[in-house]
């Protein structure tokens, strides 16, 4: 394909696409609705660039072998929809345990479990945060666009290989199963990011090493390269083995914490429109936030100040541009989400009692309307304005 050349893609499509830029060399799925197009997609183009395809007997395997295919050298990743993020989360948590570089594709749809197979939702960002038991963090990053499930799926490796930890690309059917016209960026215009190889002899080198600075991350061998190393979900020490010492093992887990935190600033952080001077903020994520973008943008053409925060990165909770919004003394935040409240939640930890927190929630697969979230925008004027 040339490029520049405008293509029309879904968003499914778009995530392979992105894959394969990164340098996807291994995916193991068991097709699931609605991301059965990713494992479809890796299934052809796999084996075009020496990759390999596997579709496993279930999700636990899968997410296992990813797991296995990125300590032998190759960049790895899994998709999956519903109950089978359910099934990938004690493997999940083996790959932040172990710090195994690897990308987890989640495109939700209705639940809880079969629910609604072929229909929307956003019910699972609690899930990619909380679904592993134990103190953790986690990253997660949530397109809105087709053009985002492609620069987010290159992203989301970037930072599994620089950070040794799996990454969630948090999608859902309504970006999954969109199509639209894109034009992808070039090969000089991607950053493309490999991990890290020890420059030790094999003798010296420690997988886990700990060099009192959250932000460096110790290089991984491959297997096969000439490196003998110990790989467990236990608590470990900087050789890996298990360790059940207080001391090294609470220093263990509080640095997979602090090397995602540390970094916070450099992940992608939030889309902003509207917000100089903008009375009501609407925070909203993932594909809602189409529908969230035009009801600003429409409240503006009314007159109404508006304005638009849409997180690109989930997880960790990118707090600075409602801390911002918060310095403004607004009349309310607006939280549209396809679930029940869940984003909302930590969004009313950070305003505290500045402003009400209004949530907009649909179920059954039913998208939010612009109209539904331009409602609340009125509503949260009238009412700031009357007190």
């Amino acid at each position: 394909m040339k490029e520049g050349k405008p293509r029309l893609l879904l968003g499914n499509e778009a995530c392979v696409e992105g894959a394969i830029a990164a340098g996807l060399k291994f995916f193991a799925g068991y097709p699931i609705t609605p991301s059965t197009e990713i494992a479809e997609l890796c299934a052809s183009y796999l084996p075009r660039v020496g990759g390999k395809f596997m579709q496993m007997e279930d999700e636990i395997a899968s997410m296992a072998a990813i797991c296995g295919a990125s300590l032998a050298g190759r960049k790895s990743m899994t998709a999956t929809s519903g109950p089978g993020f359910s099934l990938k989360q004690e493997n999940i948590g083996f790959a932040v345990e172990a710090e195994i570089p690897c990308v987890v594709v989640d495109v939700q749809r209705v639940g809880p479990s079969t629910g609604m197979p072929t229909s929307a939702a956003q019910g699972d960002v609690m899930q990619a945060r909380w679904g592993t038991h134990g103190d953790h963090e986690i990253v997660a990053l949530a397109p809105s666009s087709v053009l985002e499930a492609y620069t987010l799926t290159v992203a989301a490796f970037n930072i599994a290989e620089e950070l040794r930890t799996p990454v969630i690309l948090l999608m859902d059917e309504m970006v999954g199963h969109l199509r639209e016209k894109v034009v992808l960026p070039s090969k000089s215009e991607l950053l493309v990011k490999d991990r890290a190889k020890p420059d030790l002899p094999p003798g010296q080198y420690k997988p886990y090493a700990d060099y009192g600075d959250p932000a460096k991350v110790a290089p991984l061998a491959a297997f096969g390269d000439g490196y003998k190393y110990h790989v467990t979900g236990l608590t470990h020490g900087e050789d890996g083995f298990p360790t059940n010492n207080p001391e090294l093992g609470a220093r263990q887990i509080k640095r997979i914490n602090d090397k995602i935190t540390s970094r916070k600033k450099d992940l992608p952080q939030a889309e902003e429109l509207f917000t100089d001077d903008a009375e009501v903020f609407v925070f909203s994520y993932g594909g809602t936030a189409r529908s969230a973008k035009k009801a600003v943008r429409d409240a503006r053409a009314k007159g109404l100040k508006a304005g638009l925060i849409r997180p690109v990165t989930i997880w960790p909770f990118i707090e600075e541009p409602l801390l911002k919004a918060k310095a403004k003394k607004p009349k309310a935040v607006i939280v549209p989400e396809m679930n029940l409240g869940q984003i909302i939640l930590p969004v009313k930890r950070v305003m505290g009692d500045a402003c009400p927190v209004v949530g907009v929630n649909k179920l059954g697969g039913r998208y939010i309307e612009p109209d539904e979230i331009l409602d609340a925008i009125k509503e949260a004027i009238q009412s700031g304005s009357a007190s």
